[in-house]
């Protein structure tokens, strides 16, 4: 099986099929047709396939004119049907991991696809989980519904693993066709086979390791490492203000240092599809081994707790204009959950947005890459525009987003007080009016 599945994939003779059509999956799917082999799409949702299969881009790092051509050849099609499972010979499963109302592992979309593709998986079938999960996922989960849905064994009739998505939306430079890979395989031919897969279509380096259990613990350890750094400069943010130092002056100091010492940044919580995430599956699966991550989950709750804290410093910032919370007009400026993208997943201003509302503030908000977002079930529209009259009319500016298409002269020459959490206007001139995380 293996020398056959090698051969194809040198002769661009496989067929590939990719299971989500998200910020992962689409990406990939693309990346695969482009490198010539005909790819077919998964997913659930009526108007992603709709989408995709009129050549019309959603995905901020897919170009458009790409998806069009390739789309037009006939190379990347779409479909809610899993039946055509059976005619693709690499499946790659990137749907999405979120976590429970518990803060637990919501694996519950990885196992619907894995049922889905088992009802049609056929003999010499790649198989490769890259949604984010716990260590053991892929063996423990995957692999028993894949064989007792299809009736074949891994390893002998077909290969199975794991290789970690690294999206970064917004990023410049880094995307899926230059982002290194880690591939970890059950079995030392599943890891060669897919490992020649993710060569034949990327860039990027493709690392081999030695189980899927490794893969699935690196790319946690990615995404802790930052939560971890980023918990800490946050604190120090809190302690900073106490002591009447700024962190951003502390930051810049430090990362003079040409070794031992790499910048991270506080701002009003952690957004996206993995940083605020991952930790918790960690921290779920360490407890069946009778282990704590207490480092781990103290920055967890010190990120946890930054959207609240920010609502207290702008509560003070609007007491020394002898206004209360109850009753003052916020605008909030960015609910992106990083700058210069379209992308609200987990976005801290979110939750700042409702904290605010709570404690009786009016509140709206603007940002130029989102005009409505959808959280807990209500949609919430923004304003279109920002004009000076509409900036005077509000009590507090908060920035919770560093995006570069704001002018920030002109909020902060209208505003009547600017709480700016991300230090994006550093820049301007007049700072009397302006307060920094």
């Amino acid at each position: 099986m293996k020398e056959t599945l090698l051969k194809k994939i040198k002769n661009k003779e496989i067929k590939v099929g990719v299971v989500g059509l998200g910020y992962v999956g689409l990406p990939l799917a693309v990346e695969k047709a482009k490198a010539g082999f005909k790819t077919i799409g998964f997913d659930v949702q009526d108007e992603k396939v709709r989408l995709v299969n009129e050549g019309h881009n959603y995905i901020g790092d897919v170009v458009d004119s790409d998806l069009k051509k390739l789309v037009e050849a006939g190379t990347l099609t779409a479909t809610t049907d899993f039946s055509f499972v059976k005619d693709v010979d690499f499946i790659a499963i990137c749907v999405p991991t979120p976590l429970d109302g518990h803060q637990q592992p919501d694996i519950s979309y990885v196992k619907s696809s894995v049922e889905a593709i088992s009802r049609f998986l056929m003999q010499g079938t790649i198989v490769v989980l890259e949604s984010t999960t716990y260590p053991g996922t892929t063996e423990e989960l995957v692999k028993p519904i894949l064989e007792q849905g299809s009736g074949l064994k891994c390893g002998k009739d077909f290969y199975l693993g794991f290789s970690p998505e690294r999206v970064d939306p917004g990023n410049l430079i880094y995307k899926t066709k230059n982002t290194p890979k880690v591939v970890g395989g059950i079995g030392a031919d599943a890891t060669e086979v897919i490992a020649a897969m993710y060569r034949a279509v990327l860039e990027g380096d493709v690392t081999e390791v030695s189980s899927p259990a490794v893969a699935e613990m690196e790319k946690i350890l990615e995404n802790t490492y930052r939560n971890i750094n980023i918990g800490l400069v946050n604190e120090l943010a809190m302690l900073c203000d106490r002591m009447g130092i700024s962190i951003w002056e502390v930051i810049d100091a430090a990362k003079t240092k040409p070794y031992g010492f790499q910048a991270f940044y506080p701002g009003p919580g952690l957004g996206g599809h993995c940083i605020p995430l991952d930790p918790y599956y960690l921290s779920w699966k360490a407890r069946e081994y009778g282990f704590h991550t207490s480092m781990i989950e103290s920055s967890m709750m010190v990120n946890d707790r930054m959207p609240e804290y920010c609502v207290d410093r702008a509560a003070r910032i609007l007491n020394r204009f002898e206004k209360s919370l109850k009753g003052s007009k916020v605008l909030v400026v960015g609910v992106a959950y990083k700058q210069d993208i379209d992308d609200y997943r987990e976005s801290p201003a979110l939750e700042v947005i409702e904290i605010l509302k709570a404690s009786g503030a009016e509140v709206a908000y603007y940002d130029p890459w989102i005009p409505q977002y959808k959280y807990h079930g209500k949609i919430t529209k923004g304003m279109t525009e920002i004009t000076p009259e509409q900036v005077a009319g509000y009590d507090l500016l908060m920035i919770t987003a560093a995006h570069s298409n704001v002018d920030y002269e002109m909020l902060q020459k209208y505003a009547k007080a600017v709480f700016d959490t991300k230090n994006v206007m550093k820049a301007v001139a007049g700072r009397e009016n302006i307060e920094v995380l």
